[in-house]
């Protein structure tokens, strides 16, 4: 599309997922000429009043990404009061990590504690550096 034309659908859900990604689409839409109307909806960026629905459009998607990050925080912070640890589960236990300490210092191979425990050699080694 080109500065001047003008995107037509049936309906917003047609063009984005989210508000977050329409409002995005838009402002790309705005800075390069190219107006945008959904019939449903009866939006037309080449107006005032479809300008200013874009804007409130763009206020809402900010306020709802505040949102989700203020419960993303609020639900990790529960998580970790209850003890879970956020992300994959490690793949060497405490013990495991000391056993190959033990057989690294008694001179085996990093590579060959590796593949003891069935872990790639970088894994031992941040398994290690804990």
């Amino acid at each position: 599309m080109q500065d001047g034309d003008t995107l037509i659908v049936w309906k917003l859900d047609r063009l984005a997922r989210s508000l977050r990604d329409l409002v995005s689409m838009l402002d790309d839409f705005h800075r390069r000429g190219i107006h945008f109307r959904s019939l449903t909806e009866e939006i037309n960026t080449g107006t005032p009043g479809g300008k200013l629905i874009f804007h409130i459009f763009a206020a809402l998607a900010e306020f709802e990404r505040g949102l989700i990050i203020e419960r993303t925080r609020a639900g990790m912070k529960a998580a970790r009061a209850r003890g879970v640890r956020p992300g994959p589960k490690p793949k060497l236990s405490r013990q495991q990590i000391d056993h190959a300490r033990k057989l690294i210092d008694s001179g085996e191979r990093r590579e060959d504690v590796a593949g003891l425990f069935k872990v790639g050699r970088v894994t031992l080694y941040r398994a290690l550096s804990l």
